[in-house]
């Protein structure tokens, strides 16, 4: 049996645990706000048509792509869903690994494939099907590559969580970090539960993109000094902190 065949196998069982399942009550419609033709939606759409092409027939629902940016500050929308079809993108708030993070200051440092790690993978993954967990309703997620091969057995998915609610990131500046999954506000996640689960493909890297479209290292993005990246600052920050904003 290929992967292809195997992935949609294990979509079918997903479709028959739907039908049992409780799942969260998603909008009638989606505010989506077409942006298509900015400097940061052609760069995205040029990403999402890049991985896809290498992804193969590994992707056999080719309509929408998830992106997301683990290069910019977790204060930001960095996750991406890429309507090619539409051309529009939507931009959502998602967390990255506690184990990327150790610092705790919004940035995603490095990537981990390993179990017990806790980090974030990069790479191209397949959605697969819905079902119900300690977090409510998930995805789960089928590494493609060889730096993210072990999200199934690391039960790597998406999924929602109070630490990346609104709330919290307006409370402190970042959003709160998982075991490596992508995890989202309640409202953001019925986006992305409706449009990107079943097959479609999501791409994880440290890209940095700004809205003009360049792609920024933390260091150039830090420089620029962007107020919206909503730091937090100690009344008598230590070194560390001087030198990584929003380490606590």
């Amino acid at each position: 049996m290929n992967r292809r065949d195997l992935l949609k196998g294990s979509l079918a069982t997903g479709v028959a645990l739907v039908g049992s399942a409780a799942l969260p009550a998603l909008p009638a419609k989606l505010a989506a706000r077409p942006r298509a033709g900015t400097p940061l939606d052609r760069t995205l759409f040029e990403v999402a048509k890049r991985e896809l092409d290498k992804a193969g027939d590994a992707i056999w629902r080719r309509d929408i792509v998830g992106i997301c940016d683990y290069g910019v500050h977790s204060a930001q929308r960095r996750f991406y869903l890429v309507n090619l079809r539409l051309e529009e993108v939507q931009a959502f708030h998602v967390s990255h690994g506690s184990g990327s993070d150790r610092n705790h200051d919004g940035w995603l440092d490095s990537y981990s494939n390993e179990e017990g790690s806790h980090a974030s993978s990069r790479g191209a993954y397949v959605t697969w099907e819905w079902y119900q967990g300690r977090y409510g309703t998930s995805v789960r997620l089928g590494g493609l590559e060889p730096t993210n091969e072990a999200a199934l057995r690391r039960y790597i998915v998406m999924h929602r969580a109070a630490y990346a609610e609104p709330s919290h990131l307006q409370r402190w500046g970042k959003m709160g970090r998982s075991q490596g999954c992508f995890v989202f506000g309640t409202d953001d996640f019925r986006h992305v539960l409706l449009n990107l689960s079943g097959g479609r493909l999501l791409y994880t890297d440290s890209l940095g993109i700004q809205e003009d479209g360049a792609m920024l290292s933390r260091e150039q993005q830090l420089a620029l000094n962007k107020p919206n990246l909503q730091m937090l600052t100690p009344d008598n920050p230590s070194a560390m902190q001087k030198y990584v904003p929003g380490a606590f």
